[in-house]
């Protein structure tokens, strides 16, 4: 990555940073407009062939720009010192979204800001990179040094940045390096991937300042890094399900064959896969999230920003039943551990091992950061000793390992987020495996970074979800 590149102690976002968040900007060195462009902008003929490349999904059609750029007479063109590229999600952020858009396009070239409802990230590594790269290969030094040295920038909640990073890791699989490193601009709800790498928790009050700031930033900031997470579901096939964009169905999925499947298998599975950077839960947590996530699609003008959101998502909370009634007729049938198994890769272990889930639970949480529910740690900051009587290590984004943990109420959860108590300790794991078999319950909720579904179940055949850490990590970088 080159003689910037460090590893960085990742932060624990706090809900008290809204503050300080929201003032960020005001104080500090001033940043010049016109020097900032000029260390941000790619060369016009690169933009611009970049932009066409992906409008046309055609990288061959743009040589021209290649020609022009480097015809007789012409001036040899040259990289920009810390070029950057933006992905925003113009409908978060409440009415700052579309201000955002156009703020960012002023500090840069326009063809360097990206609408996702127009754009897609895969788009953009399929056919803006592929360009640079095609360039290069015909000789342009300033489209390899563009390549080498560009970095992204991500405004949008968890799920935006997730987005971005997931396409981005397709240069891995396909040996196309170097991988960019990304930058955050929070502009969701509890921005928890925002908080792990020092982006602040919530779209800064002095925005139009702090967007110099966050750009300056991005440009200079050191890079970290940070694990994600394959999830593959293998379901009876014949079910149907509605999924979030971050989960696809996939052909060639399969499970783990040294973990046994104890009981008779379907003539035919259906295989879906995705991946997470932060968290994937089971249960009731999830259960109110998949409602709010319905009805701020159905009722949009709800949902003006992260703090109306998060009243709404409250409220939501207590109409579930996470606080108040049983999730089913019989309250002893109430606990995950009615329905689930979990077989875990424990530390320094490659072996697989069933964990008992306490019949208390009622919802499984796997996180990957130090930041949940909008900054809250609710693994905890665990002492030395409990740690080795546990035979766990110390919670990093970059450890290889998440941290499963279990809330068994709304009350519960309350005291966790608040940070008064930590959450159930299950297990903390390289690998994880939970199978599922419905009885009375005929589905189950579920999430991943904030994208909720419905999983339906099946009493005859069990459904699994593995989960198994990406071989390479992606590229951050940190923004304190």
């Amino acid at each position: 990555m080159g003689s910037s590149e460090l590893t960085t102690t990742v932060t624990t976002g706090r809900s008290s940073s809204s503050v300080i968040d929201s003032i960020w900007g005001c104080t500090g060195t001033t940043i010049h407009k016109e020097d900032l462009r000029k260390r941000i902008t790619i060369p016009e003929y690169l933009r611009v062939a970049m932009r066409e490349a992906i409008t046309k999904k055609d990288v061959d059609s743009v040589k021209r720009y290649y020609d022009m750029a480097y015809a007789d007479g012409a001036e040899t063109p040259t990289a920009a010192e810390s070029p950057i590229v933006v992905f925003i999600n113009a409908k978060s952020g409440g009415r700052h979204g579309p201000e955002l858009k156009a703020r960012l396009q002023d500090l840069m070239g326009e063809e360097q800001v990206f609408d996702l409802s127009a754009v897609k990230p895969n788009e953009f590594v399929q056919y803006g990179l592929s360009c640079l790269e095609k360039f290069a290969a015909l000789g342009d030094t300033c489209a390899k040094e563009t390549r080498e040295k560009i970095r992204i920038v991500a405004a949008g909640g968890d799920g935006t940045v997730g987005w971005v990073l997931g396409c981005l890791g397709e240069l891995k699989t396909q040996g196309q390096d170097p991988l960019p490193p990304t930058g955050i601009i929070p502009l969701g709800t509890g921005n928890d991937l925002s908080r792990s790498f020092g982006w602040g928790g919530s779209f800064p009050f002095n925005w139009k300042t702090a967007t110099k700031r966050i750009l300056d930033r991005v440009a200079n900031g050191p890079i970290c890094h940070l694990d994600s997470w394959d999830l593959v579901i293998s379901m009876p096939g014949g079910e149907a399900m509605e999924t979030p964009y971050s989960l696809k169905p996939s052909e060639c999925a399969s499970l783990d064959q040294d973990l046994e499947i104890d009981g008779e298998l379907p003539e035919k599975s259906t295989y879906y896969q995705g991946v997470f950077y932060n968290y994937f839960s089971i249960g009731m947590d999830a259960q109110v999230a998949y409602g709010f996530h319905h009805l701020r699609n159905e009722k949009p003008y709800l949902a003006q920003g992260p703090l109306s959101n998060k009243l709404i998502y409250s409220g939501y909370s207590c109409k579930q039943g996470w606080f108040f009634a049983p999730c089913s007729s019989d309250p002893g049938l109430r606990g995950l551990n009615n329905i689930l198994r979990l077989y875990v890769k424990k530390v320094n272990s490659s072996k697989w091992e069933q964990v008992p889930i306490p019949s208390s639970v009622r919802s499984i949480v796997t996180l990957n950061l130090p930041s949940y529910g909008s900054g809250r740690n609710p693994w905890g900051n665990l002492k030395p000793e409990y740690l080795e009587k546990k035979g766990f290590v110390e919670a990093h984004a970059d450890d290889g390992y998440v941290e499963i943990f279990g809330l068994k109420h709304g009350w519960h959860a309350s005291m966790v987020m608040a940070e008064l108590i930590s959450a159930k300790h299950i297990a903390q794991a390289s690998a994880m495996r939970f199978e599922l078999r419905g009885g009375e319950w005929k589905e189950a909720y579920m999430q991943m970074d904030g994208e909720p579904w419905k999983q339906p179940m099946n009493k005859e055949f069990s459904t699994f979800i593995e989960i198994k850490r990406v071989p390479f990590q992606s590229a951050m970088v940190h923004g304190e």
